[in-house]
């Protein structure tokens, strides 16, 4: 980046950052700094004791006041916040005051990264702080920090804008250090959860991220090249054929955290890579797994929250067990007046019809079932609900229902209108896998790209003989949104996929001197903030312009010999 590009704040930080240096003191220092106690619980100790102890703490510096010999700084640390004394006769051994009087006073900004080692006391208004007696620089900020102001508990100049707090999550968690507890409950959700699995004898393992067939799952997959065996290698849609193939081999319960990758649309629950958590165990059955996982999902909400009770949005969400269950056919019937069931491809295109719907021609009957739930009852279950027993063509992986052949042993839990949970009473017939692999292709040769390519190679395993099992898949993202009430996936992941940031478009100096000043001045017309001849030119005050273009000449020391009026009129006629 060049001078002129540079903001006046960032010239300034460069130039404090050399001062450092001359006077001898590294701005990023390579040594450990050993920090043993931290913001949060110094307070609580001082609380609880009253104890005047040395601490050693580091941070961020967010704020000060400075007053003449002696000064208040706000420092933030990874817990939270503290106010720091600092005397200068206490930080400068001896006559030599430069530490306090340059680098504190005039070369340190808000944002740097410092040290400080002191005493825990009590001010005279009864806030507790550290009395400092040593000060450190640990890391130099030379890019200005968005400025929050707060006034009698209000906040002024909130860094909130989505796009901004997406794209620089970096900044995002220094000024809102709020967000990061959405992040810690992310964490004690997925703790909780291993707890939970470990505690019963299950393991976890790692299954390939980059797989030559995209099973598991009906999503549409991104698609790679491995150079050296010259094949086409896809990521992850899902983890579920490689788990089984576990189960094949003898352990009786295997789970992963999974992140998978779908080409597909997004929005504010969709984020084209997520985290999915995944567990086979063999000998259970869907319904044993409906107690299992309302059993986990209360476990994980008492551990995240302690409680429950969650509000999300408007609704308040109750985590407790036992949850609702409902027949997915009867959900369809009781929120659309149709009953579906036994209904074949022609019938369920003529039910969309009269509910109005937009569907097509690569659409097959498991499709239609899927888009008629979607559209019309998905929405209506707020509180944790199983909705079971789907239609064979729904799921190409479920067992057949050991009552009606129609339907298969397979649930989603609904939350808030949307899926969070999907399982299965596992299909371990050979056969019967096989053909379903192959209804599957021959939706996809009716353009369906979000049908099940056939993995023979699981057909083999299965061969082999696997065990009746259950298994169960959870959306990590969307249940994290629940757990800290967040309305858009992006706030729960630490980097959520973004639009590439448009370039702002510069033209080159030689079009600026083509206007007819000279090539020592474009740096003034830039810095003043132009980046394209055609802003530039879009000036229609010239008086103006002209003001603005000698004082940036002045205020920035290019000792340029300033144009008339009617020299800048003439660049931009």
């Amino acid at each position: 980046m060049s001078y002129t590009e540079l903001t006046e704040q960032e010239i300034i930080r460069r130039n404090s950052l050399k001062e450092l240096e001359n006077l001898g003191i590294d701005p990023f220092p390579a040594s450990e700094y050993k920090v043993d106690s931290y913001s949060v619980d110094i307070k609580k100790q001082f609380e609880e004791t009253e104890e005047e102890k040395e601490v050693i703490i580091a941070g961020r510096l967010m704020g000060r006041r400075i007053m003449g010999k002696a000064s208040f700084i706000e420092l933030q640390d990874t817990k939270g916040r503290i106010q720091v004394y600092i005397s200068r006769d206490d930080i400068c051994e001896g006559e030599d005051k430069t530490l306090y009087n340059t680098v504190f006073k005039k070369l340190l900004d808000i944002g740097d990264i410092i040290g400080i080692k002191g005493r825990v006391f009590k001010t005279k208004v009864g806030e507790i702080s550290i009395h400092a007696s040593e000060l450190t620089i640990l890391s130099k900020s030379i890019h200005p920090l968005p400025v929050v102001k707060e006034k009698e508990g209000k906040v002024f100049d909130a860094f909130t804008d989505p796009e901004q707090r997406y794209r620089q999550r970096y900044l995002d968690l220094i000024v809102n250090p709020q967000v990061k507890e959405t992040f810690v409950k992310r964490t004690k959700l997925m703790n909780s959860m291993r707890d939970f699995f470990n505690s019963r004898g299950y393991l976890e393992v790692d299954t390939p991220v980059l797989q030559s067939i995209p099973g598991g799952a009906a999503a549409r997959p991104f698609i790679t090249h491995h150079n050296a065996l010259d094949i086409p290698l896809y990521l992850r849609i899902a983890n579920e054929l490689y788990l089984k193939r576990l189960i094949v081999g003898g352990f009786d319960g295997v789970y992963e955290f999974s992140r998978n990758f779908r080409n597909e649309g997004m929005d504010r629950t969709h984020n084209p890579e997520f985290t999915c958590m995944v567990i086979y165990v063999a000998y259970k059955d869907y319904n044993w797994m409906m107690d299992f996982t309302e059993e986990m999902i209360e476990n994980v909400a008492i551990d995240v929250n302690g409680t429950t009770d969650v509000k999300f949005g408007e609704n308040e969400i109750s985590f407790k067990r036992p949850f609702a269950r409902v027949r997915m056919v009867d959900a369809i019937k009781e929120h659309t007046g149709f009953d579906i069931e036994g209904m074949n491809e022609d019938q369920l295109r003529e039910v969309c019809g009269k509910l109005d719907m937009d569907i097509d021609n690569t659409m097959g009957k498991g499709k239609l079932i899927d888009e008629i739930f979607g559209e019309n009852c998905e929405a209506k279950y707020i509180q944790p609900t199983f909705i079971y027993d789907y239609p064979k063509e729904m799921s190409p992986l479920t067992k057949k229902h050991r009552d009606n052949p129609e339907m298969t042993e397979r649930f989603e839990l609904m939350i808030n209108g949307k899926e969070v949970a999907n399982a299965y009473s596992e299909l371990n017939d050979p056969i019967d896998q096989l053909n379903r692999f192959e209804e599957q292709l021959k939706l996809q040769e009716r353009g369906d790209d979000e049908a099940m390519f056939i993995d023979y190679d699981f057909v083999r395993a299965l061969e082999y003989g696997m065990p009746p099992t259950s298994g169960m898949g959870i959306g990590i993202d969307r249940l994290v949104m629940m757990m800290t009430n967040s309305q858009s996936i992006q706030d729960v992941l630490l980097f959520p996929q973004m639009k590439p940031e448009p370039k702002q478009k510069v033209d080159s100096d030689d079009k600026f001197v083509d206007l007819g000043m000279s090539a020592e001045w474009v740096a003034v017309v830039r810095k003043a903030g132009y980046k394209t001849v055609e802003e530039f030119i879009a000036n229609s005050n010239a008086n103006k312009l002209h003001q603005d273009l000698c004082g940036v000449n002045k205020k920035n020391k290019f000792g340029l010999s300033n144009p008339t009026k009617e020299e800048v009129e003439a660049w931009i006629k």
